[in-house]
């Protein structure tokens, strides 16, 4: 009888230990799986847009169950770069982040490939040697949203209320971040498209670093230099196009009307700026990025075949439409 009872002792043991799960690690020994631990960087906090993305990628984390480790760069290229070695060095599952700029990443995401942690762009892009650095960059594509504004743009003077303006079409652009994705890329897309009529000239062109503050502060420079010679406003972010707006009404001068306001993102002030006549067209640029990037990370840490580039699909809001699409927006 002894026998019989030790023999059932260790036959429950076995059952126990296998239906647990603990003995690979997996599973804690209530046979909950063990949550993804996600590294993120985040540029800052410069935008309306900067704010919506990093609420979108905190509730999306929040809802799949993964674990957010996020860190705020500041706008500062050294930070993010300190941050990714904070998150190598605590052995995160995966590693996110967006970019300040495109160039000076090859040594810190070759220390991710050497740790076996993979890395996935989100929102801008980066230059390396070696695309196998990263896994996969989801985000939109900035040459398009450049192209798309300058379509626009063409479009106003040839079919548009600007149809029967004479002359030259004196362009004054407000740039993003020295070095950023986005800068260079909705530049090089609204060039392509301009080059196509002579009549089209950019006559200055500034960073305003994506910041309102900043965007206001050029455009007074540019009213001073070049004052009611200045026809269209090509901002590379809302938050600019606003700051600049205020500029522009400070000097006597009706944006919207007698200056052409151009911008990209499609923040709630945007659309605000639109309804009340003062912003012309704003670019969608969608900062909800999260739930695309939590599933793309638990795809990853799966062990599945991801796409390397993931586009987010966006549109063209002109100020006709602004009052019927307010109510729809979410950032």
């Amino acid at each position: 009888m002894t026998g019989l009872k030790h023999w059932l002792l260790a036959a429950g043991v076995v059952l126990f230990a296998a239906c647990s799960g603990g003995a690979d690690g997996t599973k804690s020994d209530a046979g909950a799986a063990k949550p993804i631990v996600l590294g993120f960087s985040q540029i800052g906090a410069e935008s309306e847009w900067r704010t919506a993305n990093t609420v979108s990628i905190q509730g999306a984390a929040r809802d799949a169950g993964i674990t957010l480790r996020f860190s705020d760069a500041q706008q500062k290229q050294e930070n993010q770069i300190k941050a990714l070695r904070s998150f190598i060095a605590q052995r995160v599952d995966v590693i996110a982040f967006s970019p300040v700029v495109e160039t000076g990443w090859e040594t810190v995401l070759r220390e991710a490939k050497t740790a076996k942690i993979p890395v996935i762009l989100t929102d801008r892009a980066v230059e390396v040697s070696d695309e196998s650095l990263y896994v996969s960059f989801i985000g939109s594509d900035f040459v398009e949203e450049g192209r798309r504004a300058g379509r626009w743009l063409t479009e106003y003077y040839s079919t548009g209320k600007g149809k029967d303006f004479k002359g030259d079409i004196n362009i004054v652009e407000l740039q993003g971040t020295v070095g950023s994705a986005p800068a260079n890329d909705r530049k090089a897309g609204f060039a392509e498209i301009i080059a196509a009529d002579p009549r089209y000239k950019v006559i200055r062109s500034q960073t305003g670093d994506f910041t309102r503050a900043k965007g206001k502060e050029v455009m007074e420079a540019f009213l001073k230099a070049e004052g009611r010679k200045i026809n269209v406003l090509y901002a590379h972010n809302d938050d600019m196009a606003i700051g600049a707006i205020q500029a522009i009404e400070e000097a006597g001068i009706k944006p919207g009307t007698e200056i052409i306001i151009i911008s990209i993102d499609g923040v709630k002030g945007a659309f605000e700026a639109m309804m009340a006549g003062k912003l012309n067209v704003s670019v969608e640029c969608s900062p909800l990025l999260g739930p695309q990037l939590m599933s793309t990370v638990k795809d990853v840490v799966a062990g599945k075949q991801i796409p390397k580039r993931i586009v987010t699909e966006e549109s063209v809001f002109p100020m006709e439409t602004a009052a019927q699409e307010f109510p729809k927006r979410k950032y």
